[in-house]
């Protein structure tokens, strides 16, 4: 048995596009295990392409049964017609992410020899690069703007990461303390996390790095600076993610992955051109910045 008419969308979308737009605006309303494979959809578009229901439920932590509830609530009839909407788009543009997980399930399944370092480098490397080409083809100019101008007019900056992406917020905290800009890492140091994101104000920004499975600690931050009436520009693997919910300006990144382990390349690249392009607006002299990281 379907969902109830009244909960599904008699017409099923004519894009991927539409299908998120659809998803995004229904996604608070949604149980949670449909809001997995929200997720899952959303920051998986090119394995999506191929995967089996099996494939997605079992990823997601659900029952086949789920998925298919999940398509009829946007008004497919199954998974197969949902699934064919992404085939649909990926048939129009070869996706370099899908070419890689190709190449690393051969890998990994391959009988043989352990593999070697060098292909176990090879194969982060090439993930990298299919991240970083997923990722210049979708920048967003708007939201990249926006999130300069914000910048340029904070009194001060706030970054929050932890575990996986604190790497990233370092880098970021580093670079901008070229600028006269004040500059905070939120690092949660001591335990001091709460006391630290109290000084926040409505004049401040906060960058907010989180993915999958999303740390807590800076979902607190964006929570804190949002009640302080801050402007939060979030970083993060899509427009479902939590804390892009609370976001002024969502930069989305979908990192590429080997042997179960994420890139961060995409993310320092969208932390660099933060940096670059706010220098650039605030006309500070890069060769100087050069000499000193040097």
């Amino acid at each position: 048995m379907g969902p109830p008419k009244s909960m599904t969308s008699s017409t099923p979308p004519a894009s991927v596009e539409e299908l998120l737009e659809r998803i995004r605006a229904e996604f608070p309303r949604l149980s949670p295990q449909l809001q997995t494979i929200a997720r899952y959809l959303e920051q998986n578009r090119a394995s999506a392409t191929v995967d089996r229901i099996q494939t997605i439920a079992a990823n997601c932590a659900v029952q086949p049964s789920a998925v298919v509830r999940f398509g009829q609530r946007f008004g497919f009839k199954g998974f197969s017609d949902l699934q064919g909407l992404y085939h649909a788009e990926f048939t129009i543009k070869a996706s370099p992410a899908h070419n890689y997980q190709q190449r690393i399930r051969t890998l990994v399944s391959a009988k043989g020899p352990p593999i070697r370092p060098v292909d176990i480098g090879r194969e982060l490397i090439s993930a990298s690069i299919a991240g970083l080409e997923e990722l210049a083809g979708k920048l967003d100019a708007a939201a990249l703007e926006a999130s300069v101008t914000r910048l340029a007019k904070a009194q001060a900056i706030y970054i929050a990461a932890v575990r996986r992406s604190f790497p990233a917020a370092t880098y970021l905290a580093y670079a901008l303390q070229h600028t006269a800009k004040p500059v905070h890492l939120l690092s949660g140091l001591g335990g001091m996390l709460h006391d630290d994101v109290r000084g926040i104000g409505k004049r401040d920004v906060l960058v907010a790095i989180s993915f999958m499975p999303y740390g807590r600690e800076t979902q607190y931050c964006v929570r804190a600076a949002r009640t302080r009436g801050a402007a939060i520009i979030s970083i993060t693997d899509g427009r479902l993610s939590p804390i892009a919910r609370h976001a002024d300006i969502v930069l989305p990144v979908i990192e590429g992955a080997a042997f179960a382990f994420r890139s961060l390349t995409s993310t320092i690249s969208v932390c660099q051109t933060l940096f670059i392009a706010l220098a650039t607006r605030l006309e500070l002299d890069l060769s100087i910045t050069q000499d000193r990281e040097e």
